[in-house]
């Protein structure tokens, strides 16, 4: 059953149109990645989805409930956290207070859930009294997305979980993508590293001027000579399995 769906969207910024008839899903317990060349849409797509761009056409659906162009905090209360690429934290609050920050809409206890968080980030329990600025690029990362985690969503949006960071970093992030979704988050993400995603993702799709192009399993998008030559550096990327 699709968790998140996009039919057919149409939307951008101003008069300025960057998707034009966009279509995709994210079932559930999946982990659905949108790869492609700058300026495709694929960060655009997410935020159709997060209410931060009027769309003239298509529809959004959580579940089987029409969220399109509905206001950010609605989204949210709805059970659709998003991460951004930049500005994603507090960084002169502490780690603990960034979480704090990540249940304001929750009026429940939701210390059992900050425990859950530290358990799934285990190197942000020990830095909990430190400011989130001061962390490394992977642990900041970890706080974005502890945070988004905080209001148990139904899907996680993630946008270029791992720009800037080093190949070490990048397969901790990955790891990490991979160990929140096992515990049961279904999670749409746009990642420029694409064959590191597709090797962790179920599916995915390409967007190439605010179309799709391309759509298939991971290992699919990975093993298509089209789609290696045009956007993975070319040559296959078969992965043992």
């Amino acid at each position: 059953m699709a968790v998140l769906s996009l039919d057919q969207v149409v939307g951008g910024y101003g008069d300025t149109q960057i998707l034009h008839g966009v279509s995709m899903h994210v079932d559930e317990g999946e982990i659905v990645v949108i790869i492609g060349p700058n300026g495709a849409g694929k960060s655009t797509a997410m935020k159709a989805v997060f209410g931060l761009l009027n769309l003239s056409s298509g529809r959004v659906f959580l579940d089987d409930n029409e969220i399109t162009n509905m206001p950010t905090e609605m989204v949210v209360r709805q059970g659709v956290c998003y991460v951004p690429q930049t500005a994603n934290i507090f960084p002169s609050l502490t780690v603990e207070e960034n979480l704090e920050m990540g249940a304001y809409v929750r009026k429940d206890d939701f210390r059992p859930r900050m425990a859950e968080i530290y358990d799934l980030f285990p190197p942000l329990l020990e830095k909990r009294k430190h400011a989130a600025g001061t962390l490394s690029g992977g642990q900041r990362q970890m706080v974005a997305m502890g945070k988004a985690m905080m209001l148990e969503p139904k899907i996680l949006l993630l946008d270029e979980p791992t720009a800037g960071l080093s190949p070490k970093f990048r397969g901790e992030i990955f790891s990490i993508i991979r160990t929140v979704n096992n515990a049961g988050t279904p999670i749409l993400m746009v990642e420029q590293n694409a064959k590191q995603a597709l090797k962790i993702a179920d599916r995915g799709y390409v967007l190439v001027d605010g179309k799709n192009k391309f759509d298939g399993a991971g290992q699919a998008l990975l093993d298509d000579p089209e789609v290696a030559e045009m956007f993975l550096g070319g040559g296959s990327h078969k992965v043992a399995s």
